[in-house]
C-alpha cells in the first residue's frame, strides 16, 4: 500500500526524533504528509531497470526470473513471453545469492541500487526505456525534512534543478493516474535545456496489453506536462487497464 516503506520514518521526522530523512523517491507517495517537505532531490542515478544472473537472450524458454513488480513482470513478458515469472523478496544481496544458488535463472532490480552498493559487476543486462519503462522517481532519492528548520534549509543546498522537474513530472502523471508506486505504471523524464520529454506506460499484468503515450513541454511547467501525460494514457486505453485492476 501507499507509504508501506516510508511511514514509520516519517512518524519519527514528525515527533522530532530524527532531523532528516534520505528515501528512494519511487517509495515516496506522491502526497505528502502535512508538515514534511522534500527539500532536496540531488543529482539522479542512473534510472533504468537491469537483469542479473544472465541476459534475456541467453534465458531459456520457461526460465523462472524473480521480481514482485507488476510494472518490471508485465513488459518482461512482453519482451519474453515463454519466460515463468515469480515473486522474489528480500534486499538486493539477497536478491542476487538467490540468483546464484539457482533458485531463480535471473531477478531484475534497478541499476541505481546496484551501483549505490557497488555491485554494478552483477549486471547482465540494462534495458533501454523502450523495453522496460522505469518506475517513475526512480534512480532519484528524496530528501525529506519538517517544512521549517534548520536541516530543510541546509539539506536544500543539495537540490538539483534538473532531476527534481523531471521527478516532478513523472510524479505527477503518477499522482493524476491514483498514485500508487505499486501501479503497473511506468515514466522517465529527461531534460534537455530548457525543455522536457517524457515517456510513460500502463501495462496489465500479465503483459497483455500496455498503452504507451510521449509528450515534450516547458521544464519549468512539468507537473502540468506530467498530468497531460496522463491523460493521455487514460485516453489511449489506460482507464481500462486500471478499471480491471481495481476491480480485481
Amino acid at each position: 500500500g501507499k507509504g508501506l516503506f516510508t511511514k514509520e520514518i516519517e512518524e519519527a521526522l514528525l515527533a522530532g526524533q530524527i532531523d532528516l530523512a534520505v528515501h528512494s523517491l519511487k517509495d515516496l507517495p506522491t502526497d505528502s504528509p502535512e508538515g514534511l517537505d522534500i527539500s532536496a532531490i540531488p543529482l539522479r542515478e542512473d534510472p533504468h531497470d537491469a537483469l542479473i544472473g544472465t541476459t534475456l537472450a541467453q534465458l531459456p524458454a520457461g526460465a523462472r526470473v524473480g521480481t514482485s513488480s507488476q510494472r518490471r513482470s508485465a513488459q518482461l513478458l512482453l519482451l519474453r513471453p515463454d519466460l515463468v515469472i515469480e515473486p522474489i523478496r528480500g534486499n538486493v544481496d539477497t536478491r542476487i545469492r538467490k540468483v546464484k544458488e539457482g533458485q531463480y535463472a535471473a531477478s531484475l532490480l534497478a541499476v541505481a541500487g546496484l551501483r549505490r552498493l557497488g555491485l554494478e559487476h552483477e549486471i547482465s543486462q540494462i534495458f533501454g526505456t523502450e523495453e522496460m519503462c522505469p518506475a517513475p522517481g526512480q534512480g532519484a532519492l528524496a530528501v525529506q525534512t519538517r517544512t521549517q528548520g534548520e536541516a530543510k534549509d541546509i539539506c536544500g543546498r543539495l537540490d538539483d534543478v534538473a532531476t527534481r522537474q523531471a521527478v516532478t513530472c513523472e510524479r505527477a502523471m503518477l499522482a493524476a493516474l491514483g498514485g500508487g508506486c505499486q501501479l503497473p505504471v511506468g515514466a522517465l523524464a529527461e531534460a534537455q535545456e530548457s525543455t522536457l520529454r517524457i515517456s510513460a506506460i500502463i501495462v496489465s499484468p500479465g503483459g497483455g496489453r500496455i498503452v504507451r503515450a510521449t509528450s515534450k513541454g516547458d521544464a519549468a511547467r512539468a507537473r502540468e506536462l506530467g498530468e497531460a501525460v496522463a491523460a493521455d494514457l487514460l485516453a489511449r486505453g489506460g482507464s481500462e487497464i486500471l478499471e480491471s485492476l481495481a476491480a480485481s
